[in-house]
């Protein structure tokens, strides 16, 4: 294991490890701990009473967070014809149909999001294999399959996140960037986990959110205490 540096020993110090936080205390930690000279993203980070294993316990979707994540997103849009043109007009980044998937197979991604109208997933299903890994397949799930282009552009472009239980539980999402006010960064998160709650399948039992912790790109984790925020069971 890589020996972390003293910035990072520093940092972790502030933080006690079996304390759990309110939401704005956490925030704040994260931010006072934070050692990169870029403005690193505040990441949430918490395990779900699941069973992914069980199709029905994959939780998945995607949500406008109130204040962005800070980050620009590049859009690719699958769309012909009139789509086409409504994508160019939302203010998509890459629009096209075949001459995009030839692009792709050939090792392009300049591109961070993938939305496709309907009409278009049979030439987007070739690059399953490619996008798939990346987490960038088209779902209807996470709106990126519609016919309502320019709505799926204008929420990407403001914010929209996708979330997708792992394997083991856990749901990862950025919820902004450090230079982020702290109210912007609570918001943002309690607006994730307010989705994730709505989306509790009826197949799980017990305690659903058993845990959530926010750290930055470079920085420590920091638990947050589930009493503290609303609507949690």
């Amino acid at each position: 294991m890589a020996k972390k540096g003293k910035k990072y020993q520093d940092a972790i110090k502030l933080v006690d490890r079996d304390q759990q936080y309110s939401a704005e205390e956490a925030i704040e930690l994260v931010k006072k701990t934070s050692i990169a000279k870029f403005d690193e993203t505040v990441e949430l980070a918490t395990r779900l009473g699941v069973d992914p294993r069980k199709n029905d316990q994959q939780i998945r979707g995607a949500v406008v967070l109130p204040h962005g994540t800070g980050k620009t997103q590049r859009v690719l849009v699958f769309a012909k014809g009139e789509k086409a043109q409504e994508a160019e007009a939302a203010g998509a980044d890459f629009v096209g149909e075949e001459d995009l998937v030839n692009k792709i197979q050939q090792g392009w991604f300049e591109f961070d999001v993938v939305v496709a109208t309907p009409d278009m997933m049979a030439q987007v299903g070739k690059l399953g294999r490619t996008l798939g890994p990346k987490g960038l397949m088209p779902n209807p799930k996470t709106g990126t399959v519609t016919m309502d282009v320019t709505k799926a552009i204008e929420e990407i472009k403001a914010g929209k996140v996708e979330y997708r239980v792992d394997k083991s539980g856990n749901i990862h999402a950025p919820i902004g960037k450090v230079s982020f006010g702290t109210e912007q960064l609570v918001e943002n998160l309690t607006t994730i986990i307010d989705t994730l709650v709505k989306a509790k399948p009826a197949a799980s039992k017990g305690t659903y959110v058993k845990n959530v912790a926010v750290a930055s790109t470079m920085g420590p984790g920091v638990k947050i205490s589930r009493s503290t925020l609303k609507n949690i069971r």
